[in-house]
């Protein structure tokens, strides 16, 4: 049996974990071991001596990150449990051994019971970002839960953590942990894909708009669209293959353009019009003529805190306003947020007051999250990062 430190709650903050709450903040510990090491391994009790839970402490406001409820004896067994049941997941939902599709994330931190972890997979390689001095000192026993898991379907493992640890006391830097650099391409329900784990946003893709850039194709066939904050053109390339009229790219970053004129040029044999603008996206809103049948917002958090989150709201109303006046009669508006404190009420609301502004009649179509292999556990509601809503603008 393990000898793991023990760490005491007060009895008033147990509630939480009870009710399998997967974050132990700093203020509910009433004791624990003087000399505790930032990612070590603690068991959970309360001021009775109930055992309450197992996870890695934290030496911040969030300190124990939860990873069972119940009495561990063996951690390499724990993970290799939860990938094993993280990929059957991903098997049941038809990604896993798909013949369209080889790439999605396989652990979804909390919500495959991995709190402070998240591993995508690109076709053989699997790249990893640890969040947490616990999770990054397991970073071996990831790559063996991974080899259990995919075999020699595993060709690279490829750690992407120096850019998430950089704000903590962590040294660590982007490296392979096994294999090398291999051939980025990637297939998405048929579309074809260069993602750059290396240099990319995130793990290199945003995987978790999957389902929603397919949900776009059923409304774009011969219509005229723009995708904005296109980054690696996910959206531009779903709209092309679906036959739209015109697609227009725009973003911030000339890399990113590049990389959209890349994808597209793998997926667009009928050589439909598309032009790409680097741009800030709220001046080219203002200042273009043009009027599109579809228009994608799928910006970047604008609130990475509870600090930023009333600006953010703001900048989402400014943005969807403008988006509104650019959309022809019986147009659609795809528009998102991923700031995770910004809630679903927060970013309706601010959407609605954008609608509002616009004098426009409008309807709600659809109300949309992350791709199902971004599960969420029904006990951590915080891990619904993913916003998005489909609105037909006119009558």
């Amino acid at each position: 049996m393990p000898n793991f430190s023990r760490i005491v709650l007060h009895n008033s903050k147990i509630d939480a974990v009870k009710r399998f709450h997967p974050w132990i903040f700093s203020g509910a510990i009433k004791t624990k071991d003087p000399d505790l090491k930032d990612g070590e391994i603690v068991e959970i009790y309360s001021n009775s001596g109930e055992y309450l839970a197992t996870g890695h402490y934290n030496a911040g406001n969030i300190a124990v990150k939860i990873l069972s409820f119940e009495k561990v004896t063996d951690i390499d067994k724990l993970f290799l449990e939860k990938f094993q049941n993280a990929y059957w997941i991903r098997k049941q939902i038809g990604l896993a051994a798909s013949e369209t599709t080889n790439c999605y994330r396989l652990i979804n931190a909390e919500g495959d019971g991995l709190p402070g972890l998240i591993v995508d997979w690109y076709n053989g390689t699997a790249v990893l970002q640890t969040y947490s001095m616990g999770m990054y000192q397991h970073r071996q026993l990831i790559v063996e839960c991974l080899q259990q898991v995919y075999g020699q379907d595993l060709k690279v493992v490829y750690d992407k953590s120096a850019s998430v640890l950089s704000k903590t006391q962590i040294y660590s830097e982007n490296q392979y942990l096994l294999g090398s650099r291999s051939d980025g391409e990637v297939l998405e329900y048929g579309h074809r894909f260069i993602v750059d784990w290396e240099k990319g946003q995130k793990t290199g893709f945003f995987i978790d708009q999957r389902e929603n850039r397919s949900l776009l194709s059923k409304y774009v066939t011969g219509k005229r669209v723009l995708n904005t904050f296109c980054y690696s053109g996910g959206f531009s390339v779903y709209a092309l293959k679906a036959g739209a009229s015109y697609v227009c790219s725009v973003d911030s970053s000339a890399k990113a353009i590049a990389w959209t004129n890349q994808n597209v040029a793998l997926n667009n044999p009928a050589d439909i019009p598309h032009q790409t603008y680097v741009e800030d996206i709220f001046d080219f809103l203002k200042k273009s003529d043009d009027d599109y049948d579809v228009i994608i917002l799928d910006p970047p958090a604008f609130a990475k805190n509870l600090s930023a989150r009333h600006q953010a709201v703001m900048a989402y109303k400014r943005l969807n306003q403008l988006a509104l006046t650019k959309l022809r009669s019986r147009g659609i508006l795809f528009t998102f947020s991923c700031s995770q404190v910004v809630s679903v009420d927060h970013f309706k609301g601010a959407v609605t007051a954008a609608a509002i502004e616009s004098g426009k009649p409008i309807r709600l179509l659809h109300q949309l999250a992350q791709s199902a292999d971004h599960p969420v556990s029904i006990y951590h509601s915080e891990g619904l990062y993913l916003k998005g809503l489909v609105l037909m603008v006119g009558s």
